[in-house]
């Protein structure tokens, strides 16, 4: 039998490609509501960042490649929310 492929994402804070399941999606929705998809199944447009690391974070801040995905300004408040995300996940961890 055929193994099934694993989905790969690119995180727009690194830019490598990694397996979906260890990335955060966050979602612009057609209201035009930004939030982070813990499913990875809402429908609207998606990036991509990792789940386990702050410095991808602070790239895609830098360099507002998080905004250049979603074509759509990023508030502060969704940064923060990711921030607080990434830090639980690595406490987890």
């Amino acid at each position: 039998m055929k193994d099934k492929k694993l989905p790969l994402r690119k995180c727009v804070g690194c830019r490598d490609m990694k397996d979906k399941r260890i990335l955060v999606r966050v979602v612009l929705n057609a209201d035009g509501s930004l939030f982070v998809d813990e499913t990875g199944k809402a429908h609207g447009r998606g990036a991509y960042l990792c789940k386990n690391s702050a410095d991808c974070l602070q790239q895609a801040y830098k360099t507002k490649s998080l905004e250049k995905s979603l074509k759509h300004h990023v508030p502060q408040s969704v940064y923060n929310l990711l921030e607080a995300s990434i830090n639980e996940s690595l406490i987890i961890e």
